[in-house]
């Protein structure tokens, strides 16, 4: 497998890594230096594209990707309001996308554990949800994406939240998600629900990268040849 990576810092260097002690070869390692090879005639000669990059320049190097007709697996958060767009027009060109918030395959476990138990807490209004997330200092979007989609697996069955919220909860129908930035740590996610007779949390703590740049490179794997949108979950085959 060819790929390209749009972005090489600390995570597109552990994606490189990993993809090449699987076999696989980089041959783009793209990042403000070197945006000639976003061009369509340089872009199409890998099978397939990882982007990690800025939520200011996401949605513009998706769209590089389709231009050039490589599917394209997306790490980068903070642009999702956009998602509806790119889906679209993903879609409508016929083109492969496969957008997560966390490539980790335990933090995809970990996505269908917190639903399950959301689930199980909806009823008991008694509780009250709130979330944190740690991340390193480099992070530039808070709440991070992880934290996001597990807040909004929450308001799905939870009618007592009617939507997150960065920092504390004002209201009781606000789901508050806390953001703290620390070095070095990769990324840590809890969810705890409160009473006045006790609490129960749930916590995925990331010891380093190689969770992410592992499940990105199996997400480019699955992605090469294929058309469409898809997820982690078709991925993992949750």
């Amino acid at each position: 497998m060819k790929i390209a990576l749009i972005g090489y810092g600390k995570m597109g260097k552990a994606i490189e890594a990993i993809a090449t002690a699987k076999g696989h070869e980089v041959i783009h390692r793209i990042d403000m230096n070197n945006l000639h090879l976003l061009e369509p005639n340089e872009l199409s000669k890998a099978d397939v594209a990882i982007e990690f990059t800025t939520p200011a320049t996401a949605v513009d190097n998706i769209m590089k990707c389709f231009a050039a007709n490589v599917p394209v697996v997306v790490g980068t958060t903070g642009w999702l309001d956009r998602l509806p767009e790119v889906e679209e027009r993903c879609k409508a060109g016929n083109h492969g996308f496969l957008c997560a918030s966390n490539f980790s395959i335990g933090v995809n476990i970990f996505f269908e554990v917190n639903k399950r138990l959301a689930a199980l807490m909806a009823p008991h209004k008694e509780y009250d949800v709130q979330m944190l997330e740690i991340h390193h200092t480099q992070k530039k979007d808070a709440p991070s994406g992880t934290a996001i989609t597990l807040a909004e697996e929450i308001l799905a069955v939870n009618s007592s939240k009617t939507k997150w919220v960065e920092g504390s909860a004002h209201n009781p129908g606000e789901l508050g998600i806390a953001s703290e930035r620390i070095d070095p740590t990769p990324g840590t996610h809890t969810v705890t629900y409160t009473s006045d007779i006790d609490d129960i949390s749930i916590t995925h703590t990331a010891h380093n990268r190689q969770g992410f740049a592992a499940g990105a490179v199996a997400a480019a794997v699955y992605m090469v040849g294929k058309k469409g949108v898809y997820t982690m979950k078709d991925v993992l085959n949750l």
